[in-house]
């Protein structure tokens, strides 16, 4: 057990000790209050009610007539005998899980905070030692470099093919040394012959570049991967670097990362942070950033810091070749395989670093659709890996108890399982629901103080984007909704968990007039309004207009309308690079 790691359990206790006093000081927690609320529901009363309906008979003395009082009566006793219990179970679960997930929270925005304040970086835990003989790696012949194969698996990428195959080539390192992979796994006959002529250019400019294509997609990202690891000059390479068709490296990307893998004998991984080249385009790319920066300064910094143990990103890494073997090779068996070898890796007792001031230059998803099944494929391959590997953690003999609870509890099931589905729930279901329920308590605490500890969290960390932070709750609110279906699709393997869809780019950098303009097809109704979302702004409207003619004892309808406005916005696509009038 090292030294990270136990410092990481203590922090994490500290946070967990800190929420729960500042909670007891204040008062706001109280679970004193009853779980059973409203009056009681006889049993009997309502079957008599019920016959009396039916009875057929018109006299209300004598037969058991309907007035509107009984049906308002029958209705409240339904609403405090059945209903408000039931919600009540629910608020007090999602109570739970938001106490849960502000720990996580504050935990790793206290571990990420505090890596910046003491300017930590890997260097002062890991052995870093820059390359000697520049000059011999001009000449080509520096032997002491080892060989690095560099893969780019890509599927029908016309937009971007140029911009990653002209990145690797560029990299500096002696040409004797490296091999550039790209594993084309299209099945446009275009696009497959650009990309096959883009590696033929390069290949007469001296660069070892290989192009290798499959009969079939089996596996897709993972068994292209997995076949570019047989060939035989594949094998003879010490570390294997993965990028995807849209990012660019710098050009001593490898001359930073290597090192690390060099003088660090039980190192498998190098991860560097993204960057991306549209992240100004739109709101949408906007709010996108937020929440990958969140993910790479706060969770992937931490991670490393404390239990070097993050998820690998796919891309922008480096793999020493003999931990990818010892993990058991690239697997298919879900839709995020760089997640899943991360985690094989672990439990062999490899270990990753994450270096922050490495950027890779990638690109963002430009339109809404795009957004919803990267994070849909994401979601769901992360809960569906929870339920494969859970029993693997358990019994894995080369990882420390610690380790063990931070993979098992807050890697997997906080992150993956707790946060989409505690978000989605409580405030785009109950919090709607409870204006029509007065007999359901919603402790303030819970609907107020951690969303507010959250924001300030992710705020924290984002300074300069504090004036989109609003647009960022309510756009991640409508994203609970995709993200909670993805989690249970992947933890109960419903017919879409594993779902591929490759990622649209754009290629905004792209100025090669060779590429033909695509004609405009008129989409269909279905493909430019998202109906899910139309559907939930259609329920929050109803529930705050409810709540705005009937007070009772919230006033929740601001807030609800604010909800309601966001997703019809982007349930008519108003965002990104596609609306529903396109």
């Amino acid at each position: 057990m090292e030294a990270g790691e136990i410092g990481g359990a203590l922090l994490f206790l500290l946070a967990a000790a800190a929420a729960l006093a500042v909670a007891v000081s204040t008062g706001a927690v109280d679970f004193s209050r009853a779980l059973t609320v409203g009056g009681r529901l006889d049993f009997q009363d309502t079957i008599s009610w019920f016959i009396a309906v039916f009875d057929g008979s018109s006299s209300s003395e004598s037969a058991g007539g309907v007035s509107p009082a009984d049906v308002y009566e029958l209705w409240v006793r339904v609403r405090g005998g059945v209903i408000a219990p039931v919600l009540q179970v629910a608020v007090w679960a999602c109570m739970v899980m938001s106490v849960m997930l502000v720990v996580e929270a504050l935990y790793n925005c206290v571990v990420s905070l505090g890596v910046k304040v003491v300017g930590w970086r890997p260097e002062w835990r890991f052995k870093w030692e820059p390359f000697a003989g520049d000059d011999d790696e001009e000449k080509g012949t520096a032997a002491h470099y080892p060989m690095v194969l560099v893969q780019i698996p890509m599927y029908n990428e016309l937009e971007v093919y140029k911009l990653s195959i002209g990145a690797v080539c560029e990299l500096n390192w002696p040409k004797d040394r490296i091999i550039v992979q790209v594993l084309d796994d299209s099945t446009d006959p275009y696009t497959k012959n650009l990309v096959e002529l883009e590696c033929e250019n390069w290949a007469s400019k001296g660069m070892n570049i290989k192009y290798a294509t499959r009969s079939s997609r089996k596996g897709f990202k993972a068994g292209a991967l997995k076949k570019g690891m047989e060939y035989d000059y594949a094998k003879q390479c010490e570390y294997v670097t993965i990028f995807d068709a849209d990012f660019q490296p710098e050009q001593d990307f490898l001359l930073r990362t290597v090192p690390f893998l060099m003088h660090n004998p039980e190192v498998a991984l190098v991860q560097a942070r993204w960057a991306f080249v549209n992240d100004t385009e739109s709101m949408l790319t906007r709010v996108q950033k937020m929440f990958f920066d969140y993910h790479f300064k706060v969770e992937q910094e931490a991670g490393s810091a404390t239990f070097s143990f993050f998820s690998f990103n796919g891309t922008a890494g480096v793999w020493r070749a003999a931990a990818i073997k010892d993990a058991g090779g690239w697997k298919d068996r879900t839709t995020v395989e760089d997640m899943d070898l991360a985690v094989r890796a672990t439990l062999k007792g490899w270990k990753f670093i994450y270096v922050g001031d490495i950027r890779v230059k990638s690109e963002l998803p430009s339109t809404y659709k795009a957004y919803c099944r990267q994070q849909f494929r994401w979601s769901c391959g992360g809960a569906h890996l929870f339920r494969q590997v859970a029993k693997d953690i358990l019994a894995a003999k080369d990882v420390s108890i610690l380790k063990k609870f931070h993979m098992l509890y807050s890697f997997f099931f906080v992150r993956r399982v707790v946060a989409p589905t505690v978000t989605c729930i409580l405030y785009n279901i109950i919090l709607p629901i409870s204006v029509m329920i007065p007999e359901l308590f919603i402790p303030i605490w819970g609907i107020a103080y951690i969303p507010m500890v959250l924001t300030v969290v992710t705020a924290i960390r984002h300074p300069k984007n504090l004036h989109i932070l609003p647009f960022w709750i309510l756009f991640e609110n409508v994203m609970t909704i995709h993200r909670m279906r993805a989690a249970l699709a992947g933890l109960f393997e419903l017919s879409e968990f594993n779902e591929w869809v490759v990622t649209k780019k754009v290629g905004n950098n792209f100025e090669d007039n060779e590429v033909p303009l695509l004609q405009k097809t008129r989409k269909r109704l279905r493909d430019r309004v998202n109906f899910r979302e139309i559907v939930f702004a259609a329920f929050l409207f109803f529930c705050a207009s409810y709540n705005l003619v009937f007070h009772g004892k919230t006033s929740y309808y601001f807030n609800l309308y604010l909800q309601g406005l966001a997703f019809v916005f982007l349930g008519l696509n108003f965002t990104g690079t596609c609306t529903w009038c396109q």
